[in-house]
């Protein structure tokens, strides 16, 4: 049972974590490089008068906004700070040592994860952004945000592996399936697809017994796999469909 659960697991990385890289700038251009002074300046101007907006009484959808735009500049440079990370195990570079002072005294610090080695998704700033402004015309990016934000840390290598203090896969399964309802056409509905049936194997898998969670996660697996047929996400469907309990 121990060898299955391992090759199962194997398997799964093999297939799964090149569909889990972030798409980005080159990986030939070094990160750091590309945190200018220029680039510095313009997000801590635009994080302080969101964090204005954030601290105000304004209405929630302006709020929602503010925060918004905050997860945006963050995911864009935490992306560039990230690579420096994984090329040389720490931030390089004075711009993007700058960067991070300068938000973490203005009060909008990037979230770094100990578990991960890295900085974390603004999932805060998401969430926020998608509570206060729910119909908004921001809600579904916001909403996405969320979800891929929370998927993406809760796990190192394996998704079926869960890191401690990881978003709960009930709650992932349950946003991702609210995002793929009110949001059916969106671009990023096959990625939410996707998520939300991994979630689904998650719950069914920490229950080590048939359930509903089980029949939920099977039949997302395999609607997924009959609507996405020729999508890279689909050749892991059989390998998570062997994982479950």
């Amino acid at each position: 049972m121990i060898g299955r659960r391992r090759r199962v697991t194997g398997a799964i990385v093999a297939l799964i974590a090149p569909i889990l890289l972030t798409p980005g700038a080159p990986r030939t251009a070094r990160a750091h490089d590309l945190v200018t002074p220029q680039a510095v300046e313009q997000t801590v101007a635009d994080v302080q008068q969101a964090l204005t907006v954030v601290r105000s009484k304004a209405p929630a959808a302006r709020r929602a906004e503010a925060h918004l735009l905050i997860a945006r500049r963050h995911d864009t440079m935490r992306d560039l700070l990230n690579r420096d990370i994984a090329a040389h195990g720490q931030v390089q570079g004075l711009p993007s040592k700058l960067l991070i002072e300068r938000l973490r005294a203005a009060g909008a610090p990037f979230a770094w994860s100990d578990a991960l080695g890295r900085y974390a998704a603004p999932v805060d700033h998401y969430r926020a952004a998608a509570e206060l402004d729910p119909r908004g015309p921001g809600a579904a990016e916001a909403t996405f945000g969320w979800l891929s934000g929370a998927f993406a840390d809760s796990f190192r290598d394996d998704p079926l592996q869960v890191l401690p203090q990881a978003t709960a896969a009930a709650t992932l399964a349950e946003l991702g399936e609210r995002f793929v309802r009110e949001w059916p056409r969106d671009a990023n509905v096959e990625e939410a697809r996707f998520i939300t049936a991994i979630a689904w194997v998650r719950v069914a898998r920490a229950t080590r017994a048939p359930s509903t969670a089980a029949t939920r996660a099977r039949e997302s697996l395999e609607r997924f796999a009959r609507d996405y047929p020729d999508s890279l996400r689909s050749a892991a469907v059989p390998v998570l469909l062997g994982a479950l309990p």
